[in-house]
């Protein structure tokens, strides 16, 4: 079971804790991995290709934790920079490296039908949830990306966003409502053309 306290941290702690406390990087993986998964699938639009980049994003992510440089960018941009490494990787081979995922003895992604559906569900879902919130207010939406996205605590949100924390509980509050609502509305013609 990990450790309460890192679900506490920010992905950059999280990062640097990685370092010496490896279940730190677990809630880093756990906090970004749909986002890479969702970023791989539309890029390629097949869902085991998907998986097996996703993996040795991670793979490497978790390899070279040591080089990570806050002053450079966040966690998350660090991430998606070995993402978009990989996807050009991937377009200029024609196949996933796995070297990473060897380095680090880690065995082949096996995946069944279920898990191709539920990757595909997932790319569907998020996309969905990121175009919605970038149609928010600005400063819902630098709320919600701080507080959901990135793990932020109200406090940190509140020092970075120049406000108090119960401002920061309302912006999120609303941010989320607003995008319940509106990803209700989406899938409306959905629910209505299965009847």
């Amino acid at each position: 079971m990990l450790s309460s306290r890192h679900h506490e941290r920010g992905d950059a702690e999280l990062l640097r804790a990685s370092r010496s406390e490896p279940e730190a990087f677990g809630v880093f993986y756990d906090r970004t991995e749909r986002q890479i998964l969702a970023f791989f699938m539309r890029a390629t639009g097949r869902a085991d290709i998907a998986a097996d980049l996703t993996a040795e994003v991670f793979a490497a992510a978790l390899a070279s934790v040591a080089g990570y440089r806050e002053d450079l960018g966040s966690p998350r941009a660090w991430l998606f920079g070995i993402a978009r490494h990989h996807l050009g990787d991937l377009w200029e081979r024609g196949a996933v490296e796995d070297r990473a995922r060897r380095r680090l003895g880690m065995e082949p992604i096996v995946l069944d039908d279920p898990a191709l559906e539920r990757i595909e569900e997932i790319a569907a879902v998020d996309g969905l949830v990121l175009e919605l919130l970038s149609e928010l207010p600005d400063d819902q939406r630098r709320a919600i990306e701080g507080r959901v996205l990135q793990g932020c605590s109200y406090d940190a949100l509140a020092d970075s966003l120049q406000c108090s924390q119960s401002v920061v509980r309302k912006r999120v509050s609303r941010g989320l409502r607003s995008l319940r609502d509106r990803i209700e509305l989406a899938r409306r013609p959905e629910t209505e053309e299965a009847r």
